[in-house]
């Protein structure tokens, strides 16, 4: 009895008999070397797992190189430092604590972490890909409200990942691009994340993913990434569907490489470094020691950030879309209705004066057409600022999703999430920035003193599975959610989603008139 019950459970465990009754595996093999992860329920997490070599010493401002291998097993049960930033444990403005990278910071970062519900390595499910946002300066894939088990639950493989931030992810100099064979600098973070991408391909079959059937999905600055990544031609043939989250549009263009050598050259001077030796010689702590415009939008400085460097990013967004020369996958993108609040302190607390000026530096010349269409007489002007800041994001989106289906074959989703998440803030911050993250996640155990209703729970529910079908079929809708249309870009409908889940139009024709009319005088346009 007892030899029959061991041959059973070996046979399990090789996947041959009674897969789906075993647990999820907490071992497995990777290029590497063997892991061991944590099992919790019906998911096993491996935490921290290298993808890279540390990028220390000679190797910092150098392209990602191959990990160390290691003997015996190695235990997968802690995240992997955070890269190099400014950690605040409290969070800023109404990114509360679990919205927050916390604890050790390390030039040696460059971890991966997974989440399967795979019993055995050959089950092939879907993967989901994460890359986190925080401007290219802050973040990391251990931020609490990150936990990939929820999704995992539904069925997929979900990865995160840490790639290097600020000046050690994005400098770029004359010297750095003198050594380079590509004869560029700076986007080592791109080309982290490109490894990352890479060690999936190779390793996530050992958790039961399928490297066939990946899906890249990113907030904010890993929005950005998201787009990036789909005009690498580096980056081709690493996934097979894409998320943007927060994040696309007809944003402002990228640096050029003399731009950001100029701005890494002027960097270095003012650390007093006149050679890139001097430089590497520096501590990474000294090297985070930023001017305050370095991780301020409003303020000219070092922001660093990818660069187009015509090796790596060859052109400007809107040039590649409309030459049809990216990676055409199914696409996913929206925002929240309110994605300026977090940005701007005084938000919804703006005097007239000063609501003026936000016109003024939206709409130049046709400040007066956007009076017109947004502030209503007798109506706080807080109210019709944050309409129009709302509609330059989602006209911005509507743009590309046009542009990308006139040049691909998509198709393409998108989005605009209008529910506040409870707590002290609500009322001032609303659907701010970031703030459908725990609902995509459902990840709302994160936090348990936001006061989350049985509502706010149904939100997640939904949310995350139009996020993991799309995973799984390149389309987010399935049974018993409601039905989500593909943009058609002769008739563009999005969905609204949060407090009600609705088809609606991005906006009025009206408004839509008066949005292209102040891109044709050549204005630039962004989320924020």
């Amino acid at each position: 009895m007892r030899r029959g019950r061991l041959v059973a459970v070996l046979l399990a465990a090789f996947g041959l008999i009674g897969a789906s009754n075993a647990a999820p595996l907490a071992k497995t093999s990777i290029e590497q070397g063997k892991v061991a992860g944590a099992v919790k329920g019906n998911v096993a997490a491996f935490l921290g797992i290298p993808y890279a070599a540390p990028p220390v010493g000679n190797l910092r401002w150098r392209e990602p190189q191959a990990p160390a291998n290691w003997k015996g097993v190695r235990q997968a049960t802690a995240y992997g430092a955070n890269c190099m930033q400014i950690i605040t444990p409290k969070g800023h403005g109404p990114w509360t604590w679990e919205y927050s990278a916390l604890g050790k910071v390390s030039e040696d970062c460059l971890t991966v972490n997974v989440w399967t519900p795979a019993k055995v390595t050959g089950e092939k499910l879907p993967v989901l890909f994460w890359i986190h946002g925080g401007g290219y300066f802050e973040g990391s894939s251990s931020v609490a409200i990150y936990d990939g088990a929820a999704l995992a639950k539904k069925g997929i493989v979900v990865v995160s990942l840490n790639y290097r931030l600020g000046a050690l992810g994005f400098l770029a100099h004359p010297e750095l691009s003198a050594e380079s064979p590509h004869h560029v600098s700076g986007n080592y973070g791109v080309l982290d994340t490109i490894a990352a991408l890479k060690w999936v391909q190779k390793n996530v079959a050992a958790f039961g993913g399928d490297p066939s059937h990946v899906t890249i999905w990113g907030q904010s600055a890993g929005s950005g990434m998201v787009i990036d990544l789909t005009f690498l031609p580096a980056a081709k043939g690493l996934f097979t569907g894409a998320i943007a989250e927060s994040g696309v549009g007809i944003g402002f263009p990228m640096p050029t490489m003399k731009q950001a050598e100029q701005m890494g050259a002027d960097f270095a001077k003012a650390k007093g470094a006149t050679t890139l030796a001097q430089l590497r010689a520096m501590s990474a702590e000294d090297i985070l020691k930023l001017p305050a415009a370095a991780t301020d939008f409003s303020k000219p400085g070092p922001f660093f950030m990818p660069i187009m460097d015509g090796w790596l990013l060859p052109a400007q967004y809107a040039e590649l879309t409309q030459q049809g020369r990216f990676n055409d996958t199914p696409f996913l993108t929206g925002q929240t209705t309110n994605e300026s609040s977090a940005m701007r302190p005084k938000f919804g607390n703006l005097t007239q004066a000063e609501c003026d000026a936000d016109l003024t530096r939206t709409a130049g010349a046709m400040a007066e057409k956007f009076r017109a269409a947004y502030f209503k007489p007798g109506v706080d002007c807080n109210v019709g600022l944050a309409e129009m800041l709302r509609d330059r994001g989602v006209y911005s989106a509507q743009v590309w999703m046009k542009d990308r289906l006139k040049a691909g074959k998509g198709p393409v989703f998108g989005y605009l999430y209008n529910h506040f998440e409870p707590g002290s803030d609500a009322a001032r911050y609303g659907t701010f920035h970031s703030s459908d993250i725990p609902y995509v996640f459902n990840t709302l155990d994160k936090t348990p003193e936001r006061p989350f209703t049985d509502k706010d729970r149904a939100i997640a529910e939904t949310l995350s599975s139009y996020w993991v079908n799309f995973t799984k079929t390149g389309n987010p809708n399935g049974t018993g959610l409601p039905q989500w249309p593909a943009v058609d870009p002769a008739n563009p409908k999005i969905l609204g989603t949060g407090d009600t889940f609705a088809v609606q139009a991005p906006l009025t024709p009206e408004r839509a008139k008066l949005w292209e009319e102040l891109v044709a005088s050549g204005a630039m346009l962004g989320m924020f």
